[in-house]
């Protein structure tokens, strides 16, 4: 698969998630499977460009990433303002409804070393829709063409979209969407399978995606419920498209790029994780946390992470699992998180 000129690694995506998908989440799904991952959704509006959250949402390690397959935290993360050393291709998802303002970060982000520009129309969140962004943009088609059309001509780099099928079951505009996109110079389109008014609640359809994909001639990539190697197989059967974006079915299971990688390959199930790599990949993820986030916030981003690893020997009635859950989130220092795990998976 191809976005303009970039040929991907694979077409299995990170979703852009915010207050998840920060840098050392990137890093490590790029490392266990993943052909592309996504910033998290960054603010237009200039007057918040320089807070805290948007300048660690737009950090990208200005050095360049030594080995791919290691699990060894390179400390300390170096930031100079640019789009540099990202895990391959260097994605950043811009959300607002202003087009000039749009048009403006775009450029911003190009000149800070993004090689693709993301616009983000299918954020259900409230505080998103009200200020009229996000999918509350899917509601004005000619608001729309007028993002994709200052966006695309703002910048040199190819442009691509992330909608939702529409913004209520009465309102499923997908396809009409996607004819503008694919007129104004969208590189790649994806679809997340539900409706703003779903939010996140019920099961994905990928029907209006799989008539979307039939229907134009850029990449279309699907979105929502691909949560095993078997769902990821059966929607691309379906849909017929390019490639597929997975969100929340990697939250605390990172390794599902591999594993949906190796059986879109083969055919058949990879090799099954065991503990001992969970720990590790669990260990460097919230070692990465502490050093990138620094000890205060990182010990304390660190307790939902854990505890997304933790999911499902809690969902199974383990006993110790929820019990450590409830005494991790109490500890206040990256050390003592790092012990707690350690001795948790030597039981």
């Amino acid at each position: 698969m191809r976005i303009g000129p970039y040929l991907l690694d694979n077409n299995l995506f990170l979703a852009p998630m915010a207050g998840v998908t920060d840098l050392p989440f990137r890093r490590l799904c790029k490392r266990l499977g993943a052909g592309v991952v996504v910033s998290e959704m960054v603010t237009s509006d200039p007057s918040l460009q320089n807070s805290r959250k948007t300048k660690l949402r737009l950090a990208q390690d200005s050095q360049p990433d030594p080995d791919s397959n290691s699990l060894e935290v390179e400390q300390p993360f170096h930031f100079d303002g640019r789009h540099m050393g990202e895990p391959g291709l260097r994605v950043v998802q811009i959300a607002g409804g202003d087009a000039e303002i749009m048009a403006s970060a775009a450029i911003s982000n190009a000149n800070k070393g993004a090689q693709v520009i993301d616009i983000n129309m299918g954020c259900p969140a409230k505080k998103v829709c009200k200020k009229a962004a996000g999918s509350a943009l899917l509601k004005d088609p000619q608001l729309v063409e007028d993002i994709v059309k200052a966006v695309v001509a703002a910048v040199d780099i190819p442009v691509t979209l992330k909608i939702r099928t529409g913004w209520d079951s009465e309102k499923k505009n997908a396809l009409q969407i996607a004819r503008i996109a694919e007129n104004f110079g969208i590189q790649a389109l994806t679809i997340h399978g539900r409706t703003r008014a779903c939010k996140y609640k019920g099961e994905a359809e990928h029907e209006t995606t799989a008539r979307v994909k039939q229907s134009i001639n850029i990449p279309v990539i699907a979105n929502g419920d691909i949560v095993s190697p078997e769902r990821a197989r059966q929607v691309l059967d379906y849909t017929g498209v390019d490639g597929l974006m997975i969100g929340r079915a990697a939250q605390g299971r990172p390794w599902i790029f591999r594993e949906i990688d190796y059986y879109l390959k083969n055919g058949e199930h990879g090799p099954t994780i065991d503990s001992s790599e969970v720990k590790k990949i669990l260990m460097y993820h919230i070692d990465a946390l502490h050093q990138f986030y620094g000890e205060h916030q990182g010990v304390r981003i660190a307790r939902k992470h854990t505890a997304w690893y933790l999911a499902e020997e809690a969902a199974n009635d383990e006993t110790s699992a929820r019990e450590f859950k409830k005494k991790f989130n109490y500890l206040l220092s990256a050390s003592e998180q790092l012990e707690a795990l350690t001795d948790y998976f030597k039981q």
